[in-house]
């Protein structure tokens, strides 16, 4: 749920209390929910859809240097990116920037990059991580792409358990799921019939539907349009107990159908790729694995609270390493989503939609001095990790 409550950013936007009588809430979809499913799953833009693209918030005219390897284009067309970065850094003199979609290699340029779901056996937890490629390397990424396929698919199947666990429904979830939300009956049922809804468009649909649409967040999409026709506090009840049924499917999905982060960098490593532990926050062990990586993101939007002890911790590395080794980088993600950017206002997460591509604390005064004393800055991060993917 986004921190600010949406019915605070929509001007006259109903804020009292109104449940539905689910005698008035269909089973099967009318004229009207196939307009809105078809909004929705659309990746095409409007013009005031491109218009939000290429338009940031505000500008860095002083920003000279440009490093973006963990963003994330989405379904917005890099034409329109690559616009909006020369609106966000007029000033640029040089660029590094990758984007990282998920398990779906995507290309900007002379560079190509994903962010790659994958298994730490030794820890027994699905990690993420990135990886970067000069862009004709990616002819010979065979296996890689087939390996990222199987991963994508796997991904997108977690929607389908997800409107299951709804739909069955899988009483041991719901249940759960309720209890934890405090959702009532009048939730739980309201939520299965959309969903009833949902299921007959998508099956009706289905050679029209984008795969790009096929996410859990297509479901909170749905729930957001309804706004208009209940409360918002309602919505926002419907939408903290989705959230709770999708962690507790996620928890029972098995890890076994991911390849693991070894198998992943073998293969990342045979196409001449750079590899980057992205915000190591969220799996601390993975940073004892000593994977062969080029380094690690201490800094993201989503794990910011350690980014100087994670400097300093990097920097201890690296005096430890034989002198031979490649030293470990220090790497910021901004962990931009351009979908959000395109999004009516009054629907966006307050928190994704703040983000942008290449914008990182490298000169907040408490990072820099941890950076210094690892003789680590943004210029030469590009330098090093532009050689290390050139070479």
């Amino acid at each position: 749920m986004p921190a600010t409550p949406l019915s605070a950013l929509r001007p006259g936007a109903r804020a009292a209390w109104s449940a539905p009588d689910l005698d008035s809430v269909p089973c099967e979809p009318t004229e009207a929910d196939g307009q809105r499913f078809a909004r929705i799953v659309s990746v095409d833009l409007s013009p005031e859809q491109e218009l939000r693209a290429v338009t940031p918030g505000q500008t860095h005219p002083k920003q000279r240097r440009v490093l973006a390897l963990h963003w994330h284009p989405e379904f917005v067309p890099m034409p329109l990116i690559a616009r909006r970065l020369d609106a966000l850094f007029p000033g640029a003199e040089e660029r590094l920037v990758i984007p990282t979609q998920h398990n779906e290699l995507t290309s900007f340029g002379d560079y190509s990059g994903v962010e790659v779901d994958c298994y730490s056996s030794g820890f027994n937890q699905k990690i993420q991580l990135l990886l970067h490629f000069r862009t004709e390397r990616l002819e010979q990424a065979h296996t890689l792409r087939q390996m990222l396929r199987h991963t994508h698919k796997y991904r997108s199947s977690q929607l389908f358990e997800f409107m299951a666990a709804i739909l069955e429904p899988r009483q041991e979830i719901v249940g759960q799921a309720a209890a934890q939300t405090g959702a009532d009956e009048t939730t739980v049922e309201y939520v299965r019939r959309n969903l009833m809804r949902i299921d007959a468009l998508l099956a009706a649909r289905w050679d029209d539907v984008p795969r790009d649409s096929l996410k859990n967040k297509l479901l909170a999409h749905w729930f957001d349009t309804l706004r208009a026709e209940h409360s918002d506090p309602f919505i926002d009840r419907v939408q903290t107990y989705l959230r709770a049924v999708k962690a507790l499917v996620k928890a029972r999905f098995s890890l076994d159908y991911f390849y693991r982060a070894s198998e992943v960098i073998e293969e990342a490593r045979a196409l001449g790729a750079g590899i980057v532990i992205p915000h190591p926050e969220q799996f601390w062990p993975v940073l004892l694995a000593e994977y062969d990586v080029d380094g690690w993101e201490v800094w993201n939007p989503q794990s910011s609270r350690y980014t100087a002890f994670l400097v300093s911790v990097l920097h201890e590395r690296n005096r430890c390493r034989p002198r031979s080794g490649r030293p470990l980088m220090v790497f910021m993600g901004d962990d931009t989503h351009m979908g959000e950017k395109v999004k009516d206002p009054a629907f966006r997460n307050p928190e994704k939609s703040a983000r942008e591509i290449g914008v990182q604390p490298w000169d907040d005064m408490l990072v820099r001095k941890q950076l210094i004393l690892a003789s680590m800055d943004r210029a030469r991060v590009m330098a090093e990790y532009r050689a290390r993917l050139d070479g």
